[in-house]
């Protein structure tokens, strides 16, 4: 049976209120939300969204209220069931008002839009900002830091921007393969990464903590586990990350038959570990995989048994995901998820 339209609007103006209801809760969380921004860019696309609900509202409440008032004084009476209002034939007054008035509407939404997107995109890149070039793969995220020489995967570290230290994040956007789009709704809008073309975008988000995105194009049957996970750091966390980033992976003996298994099989053809053989690009990098909270591009945290199922049988968590079954037993099994494990 289906709803009612009033019982749906009800239940519409409810879900309504808990969203507003939710805010203040969602801003200090990482739910990926734009009610709750954290970056200029992000405010600036929050108070156009403002505003173009106070606009469109006002016209829903004007326009609503006309009708509403039209149906209640030419509603049909007892008294004269078969009466009809006057005609009116045409008012050049009337008719300016409704072409004038919604004219100046959309150019002043134009307008008011037009400039909030080139203050975003031409906004000036200072001398200090952060260089990080973002390659999107299906389905999964690299991120270079040119100046340093890291290579990592779908955890993206950037600094906070504060008052005193300002400090934004340029991001040069591009595609491995078919379209996606990168998309944190608290730092930024969405940017397509396009294959063969480059894209920018920046953010200076001024709250240290997580923030969750995703990718928001689809492109392909493990679109919606595209996700990603940007931690905003103080200065000094950053640095102390990007220092540990840029060691070589450990090389610990006891571990030894798990690398040999994993230089062995074809792992080192599509990742790559600093200061080992692996040095394949068509994975993601794994020489500090550890350091990251999850794994397969936020599938599914990041814990041994995860990981040795993840090895064992991608499609379990990830139907449809480019890295094969190796068919490994289940001694090679521990023996690569054990090497893998001190990949910190």
């Amino acid at each position: 049976m289906q709803m009612a339209p009033i019982r749906r609007l009800i239940c519409l103006c409810g879900a309504s209120a808990w969203l507003f209801r939710t805010t203040s809760a969602l801003g200090q969380n990482s739910s990926p939300t734009t009610l709750a921004p954290a970056s200029t860019s992000a405010h600036q696309i929050f108070d156009l969204s403002i505003f173009v609900v106070a606009v469109t509202g006002g016209i829903f409440f004007v326009v609503g209220g006309l009708l509403a008032i039209a149906l209640f004084r030419f509603r049909v009476r007892k008294t004269d069931p078969a009466g009809e209002p006057a005609q009116i034939y045409g008012s050049t007054q009337i008719e300016l008002a409704w072409t004038v008035i919604p004219l100046l509407i959309v150019v002043v939404l134009f307008l008011t839009t037009a400039r909030i997107i080139f203050a975003i995109q031409d906004a000036p890149k200072p001398k200090t900002a952060l260089d990080v070039t973002v390659i999107g793969h299906q389905f999964w995220w690299e991120f270079r830091y040119p100046k340093y020489g890291v290579v990592t995967a779908n955890e993206l570290h950037i600094p906070v921007s504060s008052g005193s230290a300002p400090q934004a994040t340029f991001l040069k956007l591009t595609s491995a393969d078919v379209n996606h789009s990168f998309w944190v709704p608290r730092l930024a809008g969405k940017t397509d990464l396009i294959p063969n073309h480059v894209n920018s975008m920046w953010m200076d988000p001024q709250k240290p903590g997580l923030y969750l995105g995703q990718c928001a194009q689809f492109c392909g049957s493990q679109h919606a586990l595209m996700l990603l996970r940007v931690y905003v750091e103080a200065p000094e966390q950053f640095a102390t990350w990007i220092k540990n980033q840029q060691q070589p992976a450990l090389q610990d003996p006891v571990v030894a038959a798990g690398r040999r298994v994993f230089e062995t099989q074809a792992c080192m053809n599509c990742h790559a570990i600093s200061g080992t053989a692996a040095t394949g690009r068509f994975g993601p990098d794994l020489t500090h995989l550890i350091s990251r909270g999850t794994l397969a591009s936020g599938a599914m945290d990041n814990t041994p048994a995860n990981l040795r199922q993840w090895i064992q049988a991608p499609d379990t968590f990830k139907h449809g995901a480019l890295m094969p079954a190796m068919q490994l037993n289940d001694q090679q099994l521990d023996e690569v998820t054990a090497y893998l494990e001190t990949l910190k």
